[in-house]
């Protein structure tokens, strides 16, 4: 199962949110399986059209994802996948 990490901003929003391992085979379903252990955490990821929001970015293995629209990008069982808010200020 892949290994699904979070920022500490996110779990500010959502104290109870662990590292969780999701057995989805895609990162859609990855996210769903998310949203079913911590009820509303998708809507801080994910825009109403089901795209990654701007603020948000999902690395697969150090590697930032691609796809930020359908969420289509590959990842192995042992992946670790990294959900973090970007950045910004001045």
């Amino acid at each position: 199962m892949a290994l699904v990490k979070f920022t500490y901003a996110l779990k500010r929003f959502f104290p109870k949110l662990t590292d969780t391992e999701a057995g989805g085979k895609t990162l859609r379903a990855v996210i769903d399986e998310i949203e079913a252990r911590y009820p509303g955490v998708t809507r801080y990821v994910l825009d109403d059209q089901g795209r990654l929001r701007q603020h948000v970015n999902i690395f697969i293995d150090g590697v930032m994802i691609k796809d930020r629209n359908a969420l289509t990008d590959p990842f192995r069982d042992n992946s670790e996948i990294y959900i973090m808010q970007a950045l910004s200020g001045g």
